[in-house]
């Protein structure tokens, strides 16, 4: 049996990554696990949430959730979703502004295509500074990579 593993994609934009992966579920079972802030840490690849410490069951535009996080150190921060299409997109960005992105795309046959982005194109010089020193853009394709294969896992279970 081969090692599933989802596809890192070429991106024209320094700051940006992406991934993507079919998942053999329909897209409404997967947006209901990224939806759910608690979900979060049993498919992130990086290994860097810790656990949900805030927020609703359910995401929604608008929504606020914290996460506790490791990178090193532990840290707490706070993400906002800035865009929620029910099964279909949710986006989510925090104080350095930076996004964090999920595309599904329904390919039939209980089939679904998800896209994971990384945009951190319009961002404050700061937040580039912070990208570039910690090598966040180095690490996440292969984060993303790793998150979706275990959403992926989840998903099909």
């Amino acid at each position: 049996m081969s090692q599933v593993r989802a596809e890192i994609l070429s991106v024209e934009n320094p700051n940006t990554a992406a991934a993507r992966i079919v998942i053999n579920a329909p897209a409404a079972k997967i947006f209901d696990l990224l939806a759910d802030p608690r979900a979060h840490a049993r498919f992130d690849g990086s290994g860097t949430i810790t656990e949900s410490i805030s927020g609703p069951a359910r995401l929604y535009e608008g929504a606020k959730f914290g996460m506790a996080m490791k990178i090193k150190v532990p840290y707490r921060i706070t993400n906002t979703v800035v865009s929620f299409e029910e099964n279909k997109k949710i986006t989510w960005c925090h104080l350095m502004k930076w996004t964090w992105s999920y595309e599904l795309e329904d390919l039939g046959n209980g089939q679904t295509q998800v896209t994971e982005i990384f945009d951190g194109n319009s961002i404050p010089s700061i937040s580039k500074w912070w990208l570039k020193k910690t090598g966040s853009i180095a690490r996440n394709p292969k984060w993303m990579a790793k998150s979706l294969v275990a959403l992926k896992a989840l998903c099909e279970g």
